[in-house]
């Protein structure tokens, strides 16, 4: 059996589309240069999703920005914030309903690929409207 300590101060997300959990690291900006302590579970056996990843950060509490920009990989996630080893707030991911600086278009003709603009785009519907070349794309071709 495979254990993963508890953390006492940051931020566990649960609920992770099986096979995400690297998108969410980059989402956060998390790597090996960062010095956390990280543990990713992947393929977790779940009852409601069936398999499902796991994402524990010491030293970090996530944003609700940085939470709802989970949720353009994986919409059913959740984050609980930890301190002392207690959960303080859980979130649910939502799809934010504009996205500045977030996601990147994948529109090879766009303005943001030529000139290195940071992205913007509008929720409409489930889908993504680049603010640039007005292209509609699902959200996780955003990251």
């Amino acid at each position: 059996m495979l254990k993963v300590d508890i953390i006492e101060h940051g931020t566990v997300v649960d609920h992770i589309k099986a096979g995400m959990g690297k998108k969410v690291l980059d989402i956060l900006g998390i790597d090996e240069k960062s010095g956390n302590r990280v543990a990713l579970v992947m393929n977790v056996p779940s009852q409601k999703m069936g398999k499902k990843d796991i994402l524990k950060v010491e030293g970090i509490l996530i944003s609700k920005e940085k939470t709802d920009a989970i949720a353009l990989v994986s919409p059913r996630a959740t984050v609980d914030l930890v301190k002392d080893g207690k959960v303080v707030e859980k979130k649910q991911a939502e799809l934010p309903g504009e996205l500045q600086g977030t996601g990147k278009c994948p529109n090879p003709n766009c303005i943001t690929a030529q000139e290195k603009t940071p992205g913007k785009f509008s929720l409409e519907g489930q889908k993504y409207r680049c603010g640039y070349c007005e292209r509609v794309f699902k959200p996780e071709e955003l990251v």
